[in-house]
């Protein structure tokens, strides 16, 4: 049964879900957003029959709709998740899954209740290095993941100043939140351990400095509010032993942009990485998969050869929503574990704040 879809938010991320999801077998029958004309214009180019400019509008119009994918700013993730579920529709969230932890706990009850699917863009999963990296894992030849080290960092990356992403009531935080992916993947490869203790800081040097910007061209907001880190730092220790630690930033001396995963396994390790020539241009970029074994009393590293993925993942990650409500694929993510990353997130900030380690119940 072909789903149908409708997207709340008409910004640049709809370039990746809306081909996810019709590669999925997917089809689009609305777009939603504030901005009419933006809405109008996505929908002549998407195909979608339907726009609208409230969101509860078009879940009153549209019954047939089973799916509802948000690309909105931060704090509207929660209540736009909640109003779809509680009419009966899938949701794909863009990330943060939202706020903190308690708002994604709200999140999965809601889906709970209404017995319907809830899941995130984590879209470095999709890559095809993550692929490739997972089947390893899961053959056993890597061993048991023992630790992991999880990087995005940028030199001159802080996305406009004054707006909602450096405005921590609507964005949740800096680029902790913004950049959580490469500690979600670490997660991923360790399979999802309970987190036990997080000891972590946050810096806010270059958070002011408008020299620190990023490329995208999001307008500065004169009279806004500046008030997130400019990067954090932490470690995380899991009852099962295992150990990450982790190093965000948006402006940091950093010689590069680097996106990355390390990791040591008791049999073989391996890293995943994405380096940039400038920051934020993903034209620059290089990508690395390896392995790291010992055969035969010699270091053996080898390169995995993957296909080129410009998007990171994007597009499939939306593909996989659309296969996963088909039955055809399994979910490359939970709400169990967007609330675990969350846990994390948010006692990463609570040990910045109090000096101390903070224990995750």
């Amino acid at each position: 049964m072909t789903q149908k879809i409708g997207i709340i938010g008409a910004g640049g991320m709809l370039q990746y879900h809306a081909p996810g999801f019709k590669a999925g077998g997917g089809e689009i029958i609305a777009i939603c957003d504030m901005n009419q004309e933006a809405a109008k214009k996505a929908a002549h180019t998407y195909g979608a029959s339907h726009v609208f400019g409230d969101s509860q509008k078009m879940l009153d119009e549209l019954s047939n709709l089973d799916a509802i994918s948000i690309i909105t700013p931060n704090r509207t993730h929660m209540p736009l998740a909640l109003q779809a579920l509680r009419a009966g529709k899938h949701v794909f969230c863009e990330k943060p899954p939202a706020l903190n932890a308690q708002e994604v706990a709200e999140m999965k009850q809601a889906a709970d209740d209404a017995g319907k699917t809830l899941m995130f863009n984590f879209n470095n999963r999709a890559r095809p290095e993550s692929y490739a990296m997972r089947s390893y894992i899961e053959s056993g030849q890597l061993g048991t993941i023992n630790s992991a080290q999880a990087k995005w960092i940028r030199r001159t990356g802080i996305p406009g100043f004054g707006g909602w992403f450096t405005n921590k009531a609507q964005s949740g935080g800096g680029p902790l939140i913004d950049l959580l992916h490469m500690i979600d993947l670490a997660l991923f490869y360790m399979d999802y351990p309970k987190p036990t203790h997080v000891l972590a800081q946050t810096f806010n040097n270059f958070i002011q400095d408008k020299g620190f910007k990023g490329p995208w061209g999001i307008p500065d907001v004169a009279d806004g509010v500046t008030d997130v880190e400019s990067a954090a730092h932490g470690f995380v220790r899991f009852d099962t032993g295992q150990v990450l630690s982790f190093q965000v930033s948006w402006a940091e001396m950093n010689k590069q942009e680097e996106v990355s995963v390390t990791f040591q396994g008791s049999q073989a390790g391996g890293m995943v990485r994405r380096l940039f020539g400038r920051d934020g241009i993903d034209a620059t970029a290089l990508d690395d998969c390896e392995l790291y074994f010992q055969e035969h009393g010699r270091s053996v590293n080898r390169s995995v050869v993957v296909e080129e993925c410009e998007d990171m993942g994007r597009i499939r990650s939306a593909q996989n929503f659309a296969l996963t409500l088909e039955g055809k694929e399994a979910p490359l993510n939970t709400p169990d574990q967007a609330l675990a990353l969350m846990k994390i997130i948010d006692a990463t900030y609570e040990s910045a704040r109090s000096g101390k380690p903070v224990e995750i119940a």
